[in-house]
């Protein structure tokens, strides 16, 4: 059976579908580079629900960007176009972006969008120009320029951005935070939003730009080492799912650390959730919680951009 995400399609309607969670296990582990493809449906294909295979779960699973689109490449309110700018010391000296301008008179403030661990993908530049549509500056770089870009699949993206010096990779998203920050558009005042990989990045940001950044709204990101925590400046707002257990065994110790450090943040738990619960281009979606968690994002920036 051929593996390519090209070919593979859920032969039920996968609206009503229901995935058993050790379905949603396994693409977890998939997801964040434990087990290939390959083996995600092997493993997925032994289970059986109900007449259900565990196969058609596990396809459902998979994204879909072209439905999942919100706000349209030609909508009146934006206008969106990719970007190279210099990015000394990071993969290649060079990065892209995605830069999303609102059309209403700027400046606007500044907001660095970070994908998850397998490049810009278009649930990420949709993101971006969610953030464009409601008056935003955003850039949504591409970890991946400096390999060629994201590939067009998330499976080459996650192996390619892999084997990128991830140490290289934080300086590449630390230019372009920068880049955004100082564009002849913004006012100067930077946000930063990131999912999974794209979290712990907005927390190593947060701990690294000191007062340049003033908002950080990491979703299920990684925690950044304790010791850094005190060189925070920004407020955050620390978005997690309910049942996301190694996202969730970091909070107490990060949250003590900020505690100690006296940083400004609030922390969301949405119940009934799991780790990719806003990206609605796969079943993990969670409408209610993506909507509640998105509409206290852009609250959160608009206060602390302002």
């Amino acid at each position: 059976m051929s593996t390519n995400p090209k070919e593979i399609e859920a032969p039920v309607d996968i609206e009503d579908l229901e995935i058993d969670p050790r379905i949603y296990d396994l693409y977890d582990k998939y997801c964040h580079g434990f087990m290939s493809r390959r083996d995600f449906l092997k493993r997925a294909s032994a289970i059986t629900v109900a007449g259900v295979s565990g196969l058609t779960m596990a396809q459902a699973l998979f994204p879909r960007y072209a439905q999942a689109q919100t706000i349209s490449f030609t909508d009146e309110r934006i206008k969106a176009n990719y970007v190279t700018y210099p990015s000394p010391g990071g993969n290649s000296g060079e990065m892209s972006g995605y830069l999303v301008k609102p059309t209403t008179d700027g400046p606007h403030p500044a907001v660095l969008v970070i994908h998850e661990n397998r490049g810009l993908n278009p649930y990420i530049e949709d993101v971006a120009r969610r953030l464009g549509s409601v008056g935003f500056l955003a850039l949504a770089p591409d970890a991946l320029h400096p390999a060629g870009g994201y590939p067009g699949n998330d499976d080459d993206g996650r192996a390619m951005q892999k084997e990128l010096d991830r140490t290289k990779i934080m300086i590449d998203m630390l230019n372009s935070a920068n880049f955004v920050r100082q564009h002849e558009s913004s006012t100067g005042k930077l946000g930063t939003v990131g999912f999974c990989f794209g979290g712990a990045v907005v927390n190593f940001l947060a701990t690294k730009m000191g007062g340049d950044m003033q908002a950080g709204v990491p979703f299920y990101g990684s925690a950044p080492p304790a010791e850094a925590v005190a060189d925070i400046k920004s407020a955050l707002m620390i978005q997690t799912a309910e049942n996301d257990d190694r996202i969730n065994a970091q909070w107490p110790d990060f949250e003590a650390a900020l505690q100690a450090n006296n940083i400004e943040y609030e922390r969301h738990l949405y119940e009934g959730t799991g780790h990719g619960f806003h990206n609605n281009s796969t079943k993990r979606y969670n409408e209610a919680a993506a909507n509640l968690a998105w509409e206290r994002t852009t609250a959160f920036f608009n206060d602390k951009l302002a």
